[in-house]
């Protein structure tokens, strides 16, 4: 009888221990779930990410520019309060507040100028290049070589350290680090020729290779009524007036024309000596600029491009059928293409290809914005946690799937994505990310991966694929990501000879005479290509730009990257 009384006590006791740890339970996951919880905010977290992720015991405030997108907000909610402002509260326990607003690019550069010069800066903002570097001249950024690797979680470093140490280096003055980079995407460096398959088809022509090709084609597109309407409505490539792009390519320009004949306009690459050059006024330009002048004259190339102030709507009427841009055309301007004529199907050719049957690209720079803290703020650590917090969202990294799902969800109900909610104009993605989106996506449509394990922007490419196989063209935006990614994607992965920029920034001689040269080489190409100069006159233009400054400008750029 004792026995059984002990053992009853036992059991009471442990029945007792039990509910207690219930209701300790239960009043952590309350706690957590409001946002009180303490450590349960770290519920699941590395211990190398704790400090990464860990929010303020007591919330603090943070001042940022803010350079709004087109977003549409819930009822009551403002700019800075509202369902992702206070889910970043929740998480961080940074208050964010808007110093300033702004609502286009060149109104954010007006004011971040202004304060500059005013010397009110915001706690933290995003700045360009030149920017960047005048700031840490005046001695106005906080040295963040100690935060970064305190405070950034592994996800952000691994990011970083994808790119090889470039990222963080450009964000770096002797040797210390004051800005957190951007990561330039490795497919947007390359323009390919994008071509209406439906017209080659009805003219029965091959697919584009050469520069020979595009101009065949091109030619025929002009004039043999591709699209069969009986009208003359249709015309060569078009070309924006622009002609070349320096760092992040666009549409219509003619970079991958000039890197057949090996040269690179706009860029400082290594010249055939080992030294350094101004790829603009290299011997192979010329041969270029001889070939786009004829393609002018032949009416390879639409002949009113110089008076157009929208190229891009050539493409959108279906008036052109052939174009040089990158691997996200099907966003814009394919998708008005489409939606104009919903039989053009257009595909992607890296082309054209040079004499030894390479397709050649210039690199683009690793990075060219950078979030910056002002001196004297006293969280610096702050702005590489909401950075934290905004790239693990980006990346689908251990989010909490609750909070995760409901911030979409809202965002949706919307009509606008996540990211444009957010304080800071700068994600965070890997290089390689079109090319690994794209794999990834092969994969679950072809069944050989669940897409259900698929983090969260190609599960949203998926939905679109599929939405796109099963009602095609009935929904655009499905048309444009799918086939973004799995024609741009698809081009992105063929074999490239990349060509090595090896300066992207300021030099003091520049400061003064880089406008006036840029100015006569536009004017130069332009003329050249129009037919209102011969092409000799390209040996003229490149003795001017060298006495005119070029010279001295070329001698501080191999001393800036340690060629002189």
């Amino acid at each position: 009888m004792r026995v059984r009384m002990r053992s009853g006590c036992c059991r009471s006791a442990r029945l007792t221990a039990l509910l207690v740890l219930l209701t300790l339970l239960a009043a952590a996951c309350r706690a957590g779930a409001d946002g009180s919880g303490g450590d349960a905010a770290l519920s699941g977290v590395a211990a190398a990410d704790r400090q990464a992720y860990e929010p303020y015991d007591e919330p603090i405030t943070m001042r940022i520019a803010y350079r709004y997108s087109d977003i549409t907000l819930p009822q009551g909610d403002t700019n800075d309060n509202n369902f992702l402002t206070r889910y970043l509260s929740k998480k961080t326990g940074i208050n964010v507040k808007y110093a300033w607003e702004a609502n286009d690019e060149d109104q954010y550069n007006s004011k971040l100028a202004l304060s500059i010069l005013s010397g009110d800066l915001p706690d933290a903002f995003v700045a360009g290049r030149e920017q960047f570097r005048q700031l840490v001249r005046n001695n106005m950024l906080e040295d963040l070589t100690e935060v970064y690797p305190a405070y950034a979680s592994t996800l952000v470093k691994s990011i970083y350290e994808a790119t090889g140490g470039k990222a963080l280096d450009d964000a770096s003055v002797d040797g210390k680090l004051y800005g957190l980079p951007n990561v330039a995407i490795e497919a947007d460096a390359p323009s390919y020729v994008w071509v209406r398959q439906d017209w080659l088809d009805r003219l029965r022509l091959e697919p584009p290779r050469t520069a020979s090709d595009i101009a065949w084609i091109a030619k025929a597109f002009a004039e043999s009524d591709p699209d069969g309407n009986g009208k003359a409505d249709t015309i060569g490539i078009p070309l924006s007036s622009t002609l070349l792009y320096d760092e992040k390519m666009g549409l219509s320009g003619l970079n991958s024309v000039f890197a057949a004949f090996g040269a690179y306009p706009r860029h400082w690459v290594e010249g055939s000596d080992g030294g350094i050059v101004y790829g603009s006024i290299a011997p192979e330009a010329k041969q270029a600029l001889s070939l786009v002048a004829d393609w002018y004259r032949d009416g390879v190339i639409d002949r009113k491009f110089a008076l157009r102030k929208e190229p891009d709507e050539l493409i959108k009427s279906n008036q052109a059928g052939l174009f040089f841009g990158p691997w996200w055309a099907p966003y814009y301007p394919l998708s008005a293409s489409v939606q104009n004529d919903t039989k053009a199907e257009w595909r992607v050719f890296a082309a054209p290809l040079d004499a030894s049957g390479s397709f050649n690209v210039s690199t683009a720079p690793s990075t060219d914005r950078y979030l910056v803290i002002r001196k004297g703020y006293p969280h610096p650590e702050a702005a590489l946690k909401l950075l934290n917090a905004f790239t693990k969202i980006e990346r689908n990294v251990d989010t909490d799937e609750q909070d995760l799902h409901a911030l979409n969800e809202t965002a949706e109900q919307m009509g606008v994505q996540l990211r444009n909610y957010y304080p800071f104009d700068l994600l965070l993605d890997h290089p390689d990310a079109v090319v690994r989106r794209h794999d990834s996506l092969v994969l679950a449509l072809e069944g050989k991966t669940e897409p259900e394990l698929l983090d969260v922007e190609t599960r949203r490419l998926y939905d679109s694929a599929i939405l796109e196989q099963e009602s095609p063209r009935k929904n655009m935006e499905a048309w444009s990501a799918s086939q973004a990614y799995l024609l741009g994607g698809a081009v992105s992965k063929t074999s490239q000879t990349m060509k090595q920029s090896l300066f992207f920034g300021t030099t003091p001689t520049m400061s003064e005479r880089w406008d006036e040269l840029r100015k006569l080489e536009q004017e130069t190409y332009l003329k050249i290509i129009t037919g209102e100069l011969p092409v000799e006159a390209f040996d003229r233009f490149a003795a001017d730009w060298k006495a005119s400054g070029g010279d001295r400008i070329t001698r501080e750029v191999a001393g800036a990257i340690g060629r002189r």
